[in-house]
């Protein structure tokens, strides 16, 4: 029989004391009477990405919303998107967590005339504000003309009559609230399929855009300075469109250089040093198909932002970030210069390295960007704003931010190494974008998602040392494969369905934090191993970790697993007072053994509207999902603290 230490036996009557209280309080008392519409700025909102919210706002149109009361959760739901509601009320996570849905009421365009305008979206006539309906008595647009800047949607109407008017002049179908939710519904396996596919498609895209804007770099050398032309803005001035100014090695003080036509400016490595005045960008090129490779680059402005003040009401939001974020200084500026390139420069500035503006399908490979020591001193290594460009192969030193971008969908930013600024990648309004295979190291935040956007996809980084790993917002990100180590937290899960699976979280104060108000992310398969606190979660309900019966790796846990499936026995809650200390105090396990603990575990996977906060897996699994790589990265971490030991002076005795 074990011995218990006096500690050991205040700690475990101290936890069960906790455990009652909690259990005392977990149930929420259903709501009763009529349920009615509440203004939706009342409610508790999701889906939608702040550019649709705020360009709707700008400009007028229309984004149909829904609001879900549910049986068992104090706060009414409001969705951006008709859709997404229909996808959460449908889904077990929702029920599990938050009842039943007593009602859910969606906008009505049925008496407000609604037409698409020039660019498809939905305005109503006088900018009339659209009432209420049941979503059970409405009936539903799909597929038509209808969209927001996001994406299609749904459009709903009491009467089927309009509904049909409405597809007579913008086409789709009209489905009633069961057929609507049936055809959100989808399986964690279809959803994983999807995403994999689209971070395939993500790459060959890049690969496709990569390989097309090779032949800037092999176009025939039509003026060498020095030679054809006494100065690099004689050279750029004079060339022929659709040859290359080569720039022999050496030092080169220049204003800045503007380059206007469709011609490659090469230089013969490092040894080719382009020094400005140190009052602006040096290289500013304006034309499509134009290029910038072999040559490093100093002497850039120190102005990192030009903020205008926020009572200027002449400017809207969107115009407003470009002006703070992508009208700086730099080494070179993308400006309108669709299918353009660079490629081996290397940009030494207290500002910004690369700035691309509305430049689609540009590429930027083999770049070093070493900015200000002091991230508040600097800014971003490399800025994309409007079009989605590949970031790829680069290497960004301190500065602020790695990568920002601002509205540049379908972006690639991968195998870059970042290291020392404020974020590695730093995603604002930008929606299905690819983070892949980037190595991060001593940043605040590794990669952080912002403004609520949709579709992207962080895959295979290795982020370490940082303060924050992973900050997502918004819906549908997949955060897969990834590895998370070493840091003050490893990863946050919030926002809305998304989809966390095969990463490595280990040895992180905080492995993970649960900070979403939302049970419909998804958390399955991943190794959450060796972190001093493995999960912090103190908002919104009890989430469930598990699904269709797979859990994650926690470790190895003081557990039966008597039937063989690889899966624990029973529940463990790693944000629970008495579960995060398995392994660690003696107490722990005797405590998770008691009768109202087992019968806690079993409401709590089992009853809807159980209200205590943190996280619960249902089918904690014995062994991990990525072997090899949890090892090497534990044989990693052991011998950079063997040889951190190594070289620090042992103290005089």
């Amino acid at each position: 029989m074990a011995f218990v230490t006096p500690t050991a036996t205040r700690w475990v009557a101290g936890v069960a004391a906790l455990v009652l209280v909690l259990a005392s309080v977990s149930f929420v008392v259903p709501v009763s009477g009529t349920v009615s519409p509440v203004s939706f700025d009342d409610t508790v909102k999701t889906g939608g990405t702040a550019v649709d919210v705020q360009q709707a706002k700008a400009d007028g149109f229309e984004v149909p919303v829904a609001q879900a009361h549910f049986s068992r959760y104090r706060y009414i739901i409001g969705y951006y998107g008709v859709g997404t509601a229909a996808a959460d009320v449908a889904s077990p996570e929702s029920a599990r967590q938050f009842g039943d849905p007593l009602a859910v009421f969606v906008s009505d365009y049925a008496t407000v005339s609604p037409v698409l305008d020039e660019d498809d979206y939905l305005r109503t006539e006088h900018n009339r504000h659209p009432g209420w309906v049941a979503a059970s008595d409405a009936v539903f647009v799909v597929e038509s003309d209808a969209r927001i800047p996001s994406g299609p949607i749904v459009v709903p109407f009491s009467d089927p009559a309009a509904a049909r008017s409405f597809t007579d002049e913008y086409g789709g179908t009209v489905v009633d609230w069961e057929t609507l939710r049936e055809r959100s519904e989808n399986s964690l396996s279809g959803r994983l399929d999807a995403f994999e596919s689209s971070v395939a498609s993500h790459h060959d895209w890049a690969d496709q855009t990569t390989a097309a804007r090779e032949p800037l770099f092999d176009r025939p050398v039509s003026t060498v300075v020095g030679e054809d032309a006494p100065t690099i803005a004689a050279a750029v001035e004079s060339a022929p469109e659709g040859t290359t100014v080569y720039v022999p090695a050496g030092n080169y003080s220049v204003d800045s250089i503007d380059v206007n036509r469709s011609i490659t400016l090469l230089g013969a490595g490092n040894a080719t040093h382009l020094v400005g005045d140190g009052n602006g960008t040096v290289v500013h090129v304006r034309a499509d198909e134009a290029a910038v490779g072999n040559l490093s680059i100093s002497g850039v402005g120190s102005v990192g932002t030009r903020r205008i003040r926020a009572t200027n009401e002449s400017v809207d939001w969107d115009t407003r970030v470009q002006l703070a974020y992508g009208r700086g200084d730099a080494g070179v500026v993308l400006d309108g210069a669709n299918d353009s390139a660079l490629r081996n420069v290397t940009i030494d500035t207290p500002a910004s390295g690369v700035i691309v503006r509305e430049s689609a399908d540009s590429v930027l490979d083999n770049l070093t960007v070493r900015g200000a020591e002091m991230p508040s001193e600097g800014f971003m290594g490399i800025v994309l704003i409007g079009e989605p460009s590949v970031v790829q192969h680069s290497t960004l030193l301190e500065g602020r931010d790695g990568v920002y971008t601002h509205r540049a969908d379908g972006s690639v930013v991968r195998d870059n190494y970042m290291e020392g600024g404020r974020y590695g990648v730093h995603e604002m309004y930008t929606s299905d974008m690819l983070v892949a295979d980037n190595v991060v190291r001593d940043e605040r935040i590794g990669v952080i998602i912002m403004t609520r956007p949709v579709g992207n996809l962080v895959v295979g980084n290795d982020i370490r040392d940082s303060d924050f790993g992973f900050i997502p917002a918004g819906s549908n990100t997949y955060v897969a494969d990834n590895v998370f180590a070493n840091n003050e937290y490893g990863m946050d899960v919030s926002g809305d369905r998304q989809v966390y699976t095969r990463n490595v979280v280990v040895g992180n104060d905080i492995g993970v934090r649960g900070s979403s108000t939302f049970p419909t992310n998804v958390v399955v398969g991943n190794d959450i191993v060796g972190n001093d606190v493995q999960v912090e979660s103190t908002l919104g309900p009890m989430r469930t970790w598990t699904t269709d019966g797979e859990g994650n790796y926690w470790g190895d846990l003081p557990l039966a697993d008597e039937d063989g499936d690889d899966a624990y026995d029973r529940a463990f809650q790693p944000s629970g007072p008495v579960d995060s200390e398995l392994g660690r105090h003696s107490g722990a396990l005797v405590l998770s053994r008691s009768p109202v603990m087992d019968a806690l575990r079993s409401a709590r996977d089992e009853v809807a509207g159980l209200r205590g906060s943190g996280v619960v897996d249902a089918a904690p699994r014995t062994e991990p999902v990525r072997p090899e790589t949890l090892a090497s990265v534990n044989e990693t971490e052991t011998a950079n603290t063997s040889e951190a030991m190594t070289h620090t002076e042992k103290p005089n005795v």
